[in-house]
């Protein structure tokens, strides 16, 4: 009888050890959370400290409060010293990770002579205001000191607008996850601290593009704001900010949790290897046959890979795409008559709110 109990234990453990990783893994729910720059990358810099420092503190902070109170989740940092990170390896961290959600926090910041305070949260979208691009800029210009940046990240150009048309395409399967802890970071953070709420905004942050998880960055506040600055620096500062983000995580963590009965993530979907559109070969509007003549377009989206067209511009005709600077452009409808393109553009505006003219002379783009 106790050889046979031995029999079924060594049977059990072989199973166990026989099981994916993943079986065992993610009995528990794996939170990343990412302290934006550090090493030699300092962020946005204050009188009395610098963004490093402050994502830093906050971050150590808020997994503290994770691991003393919710013993289901697991932390992952993606740095937890003063070091210097790319935003490609920070994705990676969390994706070799299996995360359930990324949670980048960060300090925000404005040029000399200008005041700001308060919150916000951001998820990955096209910006639909001037300062949310700036933010995303601000952000993502990162790279610049990354020895392989112009190859890691497709020619991406962070001072470029242009280069942020691409994040119009990326409302993905992760939204409505990143939207909901966003709100909530948005609820229980400006309460906790007693600070402005900015609200929830999108914008195009390279890191959280990398990312296969629901995620969000966090702007705590304003470093360049002397009373914010000196709050975010302060150790009541640190934790009421970590607090109201550990509150936040709470909400979402037990709402996902009560609502799927398993805290397990499904793995992202396989990449589908379908032949590419040929969007090129298309037949043109018959304007653009008309040598010399100007053709004016309106260009709506930007991208270093060929699109699916039919579902990316679904319900939109004369849609055709040109090559430059590594990038698949993609443009909406052909005419001479410059007005009539004008229109066109304002009834894509909502859609696609980056939209803007360009025109094409002998099938070429011209800028002059």
């Amino acid at each position: 009888m106790r050889a046979m109990r031995l029999c079924y234990m060594v049977f059990a453990l072989l199973l166990i050890a026989a099981m994916p990783v993943d079986a065992v893994a993610k009995e528990k729910f794996v939170l990343v959370i990412d302290p934006g720059h550090g090493g030699k990358d300092p962020g946005a810099r204050g009188k009395l400290t610098n963004e490093k420092t402050i994502n830093l503190n906050v971050a150590l902070a808020l997994g503290r409060y994770i691991e003393q109170n919710l013993p289901d989740v697991k932390v992952v940092y993606t740095r937890r010293k003063d070091v210097f990170v790319t935003l490609h390896r920070r994705a990676e961290i969390a994706n070799d990770a299996k995360a359930d959600f990324f949670m980048s926090i960060h300090v925000n910041a404005l040029p000399k002579g200008r005041i700001a305070r308060g919150i916000e949260t951001y998820t990955l979208g096209a910006h639909r205001a001037a300062e949310n691009l700036e933010v995303a800029k601000r952000e993502n210009s990162v790279i610049l000191i990354e020895d392989d940046h112009t190859t890691r990240y497709e020619g991406f150009d962070p001072r470029q607008a242009e280069s942020y048309i691409m994040f119009e395409l990326m409302q993905d399967r992760n939204m409505e996850g990143s939207v909901e802890m966003a709100r909530l970071i948005q609820q229980r953070t400006p309460k906790a601290t007693g600070r402005q709420n900015k609200g929830v905004k999108q914008a195009g942050f390279l890191v959280l593009r990398e990312t296969a998880m629901p995620s969000c960055l966090v702007e705590l506040g304003f470093i360049s704001t002397p009373d914010e600055e000196r709050y975010l620096h302060s150790k009541n500062g640190v934790d009421r900010m970590a607090y109201g983000l550990y509150q936040a995580f709470a909400d979402y963590y037990k709402k996902r949790r009560a609502s799927a009965g398993s805290i397990k993530q499904s793995p992202a979907p396989a990449v589908q290897s379908q032949p590419e559109p040929e969007v090129a070969s298309q037949s043109q509007p018959a304007v653009s046959d008309v040598s010399g003549a100007i053709v004016y377009k309106v260009q709506v989206s930007a991208s270093t890979k060929k699109q699916d067209v039919k579902r990316v511009f679904r319900g939109l005709s004369e849609v055709d795409y040109y090559q430059e600077g590594g990038m698949y452009k993609y443009t909406v409808g052909a005419s001479t008559d410059y007005n009539e393109i004008v229109r066109l553009r304002r009834s894509l505006l909502k859609r696609f709110p980056q939209a803007f003219i360009v025109k094409f002379r002998d099938g070429k783009r011209v800028t002059e």
